[in-house]
């Protein structure tokens, strides 16, 4: 067969999202592998566009990160430490509560606390902190705990995880964050996460969170020792799961940040895997509503351009994450408002404050909230 009749394995990909079919994992591959970014980039706007059109989202929340003492002591993790080693810190429940109380104060809609898996902190403990968050910051969304932390809890308690999710979503848990995923295969899981729950076991997690009515977000750590055949099975998993329970809100890959782990010899992922894996996920979890740019993993600039990749959310304001800044990422720990605005105008999107559950709280339309932007009179 000569090249001239050789078919471009993009052009399969093309035809199919012309006629609104399905992708397959091939059709996975392909993007991956494709050197032509820029055409992926435009079939994964294209997908975006009819899905949300102009709109990109962003939130006004808080991070809490309340202790990162952990018996899993993931390859990949430079968060973690051991009970007692030096930088192991542990807040206590009237601090993450301050820090609650702050946020409210400061406007915060959404509270996202997540943590190691402390040996010996008490359950009770966990559950008056979300008690305390509650009474602190009433009109907050609390987005707490992955699903590796809820199965740590359920274990120590020597409780199922349905009822340990039920006892949470009591306490004053609203919905669950996606961490904690990795990368499902398990070939991936022994090297770099061999002590954490098993790809199936987070599944399982989310599916019965949904099943209890709590939404969840998902996530995939990408730009370590996982193949691209991996990452397309990752994929393939989330839509699974998606299509039995429609209780996912959105996806956020999550780059690699080598520095200061024990993978640091690796080079973590490039400005091109950042955008690929976003416009790959755009076009195969077509039943995912949201797809999301962590900008505190890519930066904010990379997080701008992901709008011309599938993206349609920059997440939010975050402030005092501190899970990525101790892995190396140097992107700062949280960005005003007005910044976000600015950044989502300057892409030509009009910038949607929302809730946690994807509400309109406002949209901020030109001369709203912003600044004269640099080239325009």
């Amino acid at each position: 067969m000569s090249p001239s009749t050789v078919r471009d394995p993009l052009t399969p990909v093309e035809e199919k999202v012309a006629r609104g079919e399905r992708l397959s994992a091939a059709d996975g591959l392909a993007l991956f592998e494709s050197d032509d970014l820029l055409r992926v980039g435009r079939l994964a706007d294209a997908f975006r566009k009819g899905r949300t059109g102009d709109d990109a989202y962003f939130v006004v929340n808080r991070h809490i990160n309340y202790t990162n003492v952990c018996l899993n002591r993931c390859q990949f993790c430079a968060f973690s430490r051991d009970e007692g080693e030096p930088g192991a810190y542990t807040l206590d429940v009237s601090e993450v509560v301050d820090k609650a109380r702050e946020a409210a104060a400061q406007g915060a809609r959404e509270i996202h606390i997540v943590g190691g898996e402390h040996p010996t902190l008490p359950y009770a403990s966990i559950r008056s902190m979300i008690t305390g968050v509650r009474a602190a910051a009433p009109s907050a969304h609390i987005k707490a705990f992955t699903a590796s932390e809820i199965v740590h809890f359920a274990r120590v308690e020597g409780m199922s995880v349905e009822d340990m999710l039920r006892d949470l979503k009591v306490a004053g848990v609203n919905s669950l964050p996606g961490g904690g995923a990795e990368i499902f295969a398990p070939r991936v899981r022994e090297i770099v996460c061999p002590a954490k729950i098993s790809g199936e076991q987070w599944l399982e997690v989310h599916r019965t969170a949904h099943r209890v009515g709590l939404k969840t977000t998902a996530t995939m750590l990408y730009g370590h020792l996982e193949t691209i055949e991996e990452r397309v099975d990752h994929l393939f998993k989330l839509r699974e799961a998606q299509d039995e329970t429609g209780g996912f809100q959105a996806f956020i890959p999550l780059a690699f940040q080598p520095k200061k782990t024990r993978l640091a010899q690796l080079p973590g992922p490039s400005g091109v895997d950042d955008l690929k894996v976003l416009a790959a996920a755009r076009l195969l979890l077509d039943n995912f509503a949201h797809i999301k740019a962590y900008w505190v993993m890519t930066g904010l600039k990379l997080a701008q351009v992901s709008l011309f990749f599938g993206a349609d959310d920059l997440d939010g304001t975050v402030v005092e994450e501190v899970i990525s800044l101790m892995s190396g990422a140097d992107h700062g720990q949280g960005v005003p408002k007005s910044e976000l605005i600015r950044v989502i105008r300057d892409a030509g999107r009009v910038p949607v404050e929302r809730d946690a559950l994807y509400g309109v709280v406002e949209r901020h339309g030109e001369g709203n909230g912003s600044e004269v932007r640099p080239g325009k009179s």
